[in-house]
């Protein structure tokens, strides 16, 4: 599996718009090939960045995400730039053990 991991620093009078965008996204990113799961996780401290991360069986399927017309879709209007606190940084992993509760 194939993981994303997006960074995204929020100013804080911006945190329930940047959250409600994702509560209403555009795309349809669990429809998308090779999806498998995507969290949103709120930082507990002003200083820290919301993360955003998606998870794919692989890079292909991530690529072919990036590329599509959905990303394009749910990607348009972005919030402005006084919403944030810096740069975003995107980083990418290869998942070596993954492991999750028998429900």
């Amino acid at each position: 599996m194939f993981c994303v991991m997006n960074r995204v620093p929020v100013a804080p009078e911006w945190r329930e718009a940047f959250e409600e965008r994702f509560r209403k996204r555009a795309g349809q990113v669990e429809l998308q090939a090779g999806f498998v799961r995507m969290a949103v996780l709120r930082p507990t401290s002003d200083e820290t960045p919301y993360v955003v991360e998606t998870l794919w069986q692989d890079q292909g399927a991530f690529e072919a995400w990036i590329g599509s017309e959905d990303f394009k879709q749910a990607h348009a209007n972005p919030l402005p730039k006084e919403a944030y606190n810096g740069e975003g940084k995107i980083e990418t992993f290869d998942v070596v053990v993954s492991a999750d509760a028998s429900l």
